[in-house]
């Protein structure tokens, strides 16, 4: 932390909204299994689904999708496992700015991810920092602590 000006781990599985989408699912398939009569084989299948997707849920609490650090006047996002890192220059960015990421409930994880002149990476959160390049190019970067980004960003680019 004393080397970078931010430096932030977003994971998986740790978004609120997935998270208890996945315990709805496996909570219904548990008293679905409990409140069946004759318990053969289907029966059973609804138990071995409900424990993979407890199990599945917490592989993905610890599963890294992408890191962000500020330092040496850029900023760098690397990804899960065959991803390239991301540098974004500091010096090419003419507007930085806070604001939410969607206006949407539930967003899915994203990672480099070009849409209409935007690139978008995004784990959870509501919040995001986006950055303008001389080129009209905005760069929208989701985090948990958006605050501590945009000034790490200022305090970078004034650097």
């Amino acid at each position: 932390m004393t080397e970078h000006p931010f430096f932030e781990k977003q994971y998986l599985g740790r978004d609120f909204n997935f998270i208890s989408i996945r315990l709805v699912l496996a909570t219904f398939c548990f008293m679905a299994y409990y409140f069946t009569d004759n318990r053969d084989t289907n029966a059973d299948l609804l138990l071995v689904v409900g424990s993979a997707i407890l199990v599945i849920s917490i592989f993905m609490l610890f599963m890294l999708h992408y890191q962000t650090t500020v330092k040496n006047k850029a900023i760098l996002l690397n990804g899960l496992w065959t991803t390239r890192l991301v540098k974004i220059d500091l010096n090419s960015i003419i507007l930085v700015e806070k604001a939410p990421y969607s206006n949407y409930i539930l967003n899915n994880p994203v990672y480099n991810l070009h849409r209409n002149g935007t690139i978008r990476f995004y784990a959870g959160g509501k919040d995001a920092v986006k950055l303008t390049d001389r080129d009209g190019l905005i760069y929208v970067i989701g985090t948990q602590r958006a605050t501590e980004l945009y000034n790490a960003v200022k305090l970078e680019m004034k650097a």
